[in-house]
C-alpha cells in the first residue's frame, strides 16, 4: 500500500486549487484577509468536492496549449471586431452558412474542446459533434469560402489540439 503524503489528502489538485484561489481573489477585487481566507478555503474544499468526478489528468504539451490559447485569444479579438462589422453593416453583407468540419481524430478531448473553440470563436457555433460522421456542425454568421473555413478551423484549432493530447492524425480512442 503505498503511503499517501498529508498535503496530496488535502490538494488532491494543486494546479486547480490554485486556480480556483486566484479566481476567487480577482472576483472579489481585494487582498483583505477574509477574501484570502474564503480563496484558502475553496481551494482546499472544491478540488476535493470535484475529485470523485475526476479520471486522470492527461499529459498534455504545455507549450503548445500555451501557443494555441495566444492563437484562440487573438482569433476571439479580431473576430469580435469583424462580428461588430457585419452586425452594425448592412445585412446584404451577411452569408450565413451551415457546414460540417471532418474530425481527423475521435479522441474525446480533443472534439469536444475543438467544438468549444469553434462556439468561443465569436461569429461561428459548434451545433453538435456526430461520432458516426466523424464531423462537428458548423454555423457560420458569414463566410465566403466554407471550404477555406474548414481548413482554416483544421490547422488553427484540430491539429495544435492533437498536438497538445499527443494524438495521431486517425488515432480511434
Amino acid at each position: 500500500m503505498q503511503k499517501i503524503a498529508f498535503w496530496q489528502t488535502w490538494l488532491p489538485h494543486p494546479v486547480v486549487s490554485i486556480l480556483v484561489a486566484l479566481s476567487w481573489i480577482m472576483l472579489a477585487h481585494s487582498l483583505d484577509a477574509a477574501t484570502l481566507l474564503m480563496a484558502a478555503l475553496l481551494a482546499v474544499f472544491i478540488p476535493r468536492l470535484v475529485d470523485p468526478f475526476l479520471t486522470s489528468t492527461p499529459n498534455i504539451d504545455w507549450r503548445a496549449a500555451l501557443k494555441l490559447f495566444v492563437v484562440v485569444l487573438w482569433d476571439i479579438i479580431v473576430c469580435n471586431v469583424k462580428v461588430a462589422k457585419l452586425v452594425l453593416g448592412p445585412t446584404r453583407n451577411l452569408q450565413p452558412k451551415w457546414f460540417r468540419v471532418p474530425l481527423d481524430s475521435q479522441h474525446e478531448q480533443v472534439n469536444v474542446l475543438l467544438a468549444m473553440i469553434i462556439t468561443t470563436t465569436p461569429g461561428t457555433v459548434s451545433a453538435g459533434i456526430d461520432q458516426d460522421r466523424g464531423d462537428i456542425l458548423v454555423h457560420a454568421l458569414s463566410s465566403d469560402n466554407a471550404e477555406l473555413d474548414i481548413q482554416d478551423i483544421k490547422n488553427r484549432y484540430e491539429r495544435p489540439l492533437m498536438q497538445i493530447f499527443n494524438v495521431p492524425l486517425g488515432e480511434q480512442q
